[in-house]
């Protein structure tokens, strides 16, 4: 598969099918319902959230990256960050710069809306998404875990 066969481009809504499909395999654990809630209000505030799609030309999508504007990210240095909510390449697609270009056109777009950083996160042992983040220049700025307690 040639990446240049593949059109990067902001959704539209006859996507929304494709786009609910990449997002159940991206976040296998969120139900329906859960994903039919995000989306919509992602389109409900497209001033500060964007999807932005990988078109295969023959009315499936190859993948999606969905992004944002944030008052505040930890570690950055100023106010309204760019960042990467959820990010997937179909695996037909991987490692053919596919979504090398959905995050160049999310960078561009918080550009657009004067952001000065882009940021992003990933689960400390998804070493094929750290990997891909490292090649595109994003730079791990601290490590998180979390932790609870039922209180009876």
């Amino acid at each position: 598969m040639n990446e240049t066969m593949i059109s990067i481009r902001p959704f539209c809504e006859e996507d929304l099918g494709e786009w609910f499909r990449l997002r159940q395999l991206l976040w296998d654990e969120t139900d329906q319902e859960d994903h039919q809630r995000e989306m919509m209000d992602i389109l409900d505030h497209r001033d500060t959230q964007f999807v932005v799609v990988a078109d295969n030309g023959h009315g499936q999508l190859a993948g999606f990256l969905e992004a944002s504007i944030r008052p505040f990210v930890e570690d950055c240095e100023s106010e309204n960050v760019g960042y990467l909510e959820g990010w997937y390449v179909d695996k037909a697609y991987r490692r053919l710069g596919v979504g090398s270009r959905l995050v160049e056109l999310a960078e561009k777009w918080a550009r657009q809306r004067g952001c000065t950083e882009m940021a992003s996160d990933a689960e400390i042992d998804n070493g094929p998404s750290l990997a891909a983040h490292d090649r595109l220049g994003y730079k791990e700025t601290s490590r998180l875990v979390h932790l609870r307690k039922n209180l009876d």
